[in-house]
């Protein structure tokens, strides 16, 4: 079995887009437990697959209530929007503030269920919406404004 790792700001991986799902096999199954575990290690909340170097729309999330897996996911609609601090496994020592939709609608398919609508608020909406933009290379430093950036001391390639 492969062995995943998390990828660390600034490594080049995490500005990459990842490709949609196009075959659920064994191989999706074990990246999402290899995922779990990495995200549980690192105490996270949510994980997306190009944070383990994996370039497919895959992203996990726990909050408490249990783990949630979404392949290929995509929010079809979000009302209310809200500020909060926000931290991230790939970008760590690192909080930034961020705006974000209070509840979005997301489409995906759960490796079990097949596909789901779903309608998330509060902490797992603001993940999904996190671990999603990481789909998309986006990282929480892209949301710091300049004097942040500074006072984080980091670099925004």
């Amino acid at each position: 079995m492969k062995k995943y790792e998390l990828k660390i700001y600034p490594d080049p991986v995490l500005r990459k887009t990842a490709q949609p799902v196009t075959e659920i096999n064994r191989t999706t199954n074990r990246l999402i437990k290899s995922m779990s575990k990495i995200m549980y290690n690192n105490k996270g909340i949510g994980l997306a697959a190009l944070q383990v170097g994996i370039l497919v729309r895959v992203v996990i999330a726990d909050i408490g209530g249990g783990l949630i897996s979404m392949i290929n996911p995509e929010i079809l609609a979000g009302l209310g929007e809200d500020y909060f601090e926000e931290g991230c496994l790939s970008v760590p020592d690192s909080i930034v503030n961020i705006k974000r939709r209070k509840s979005i609608f997301v489409r995906y398919i759960n490796i079990k269920e097949g596909e789901k609508k779903c309608y998330f608020t509060g902490l797992m909406a603001r993940v999904i919406q996190h671990e999603i933009d990481h789909l998309n290379g986006v990282l929480i430093i892209d949301y710091a404004r300049l004097h942040s950036r500074l006072k984080l001391n980091i670099r925004n390639n």
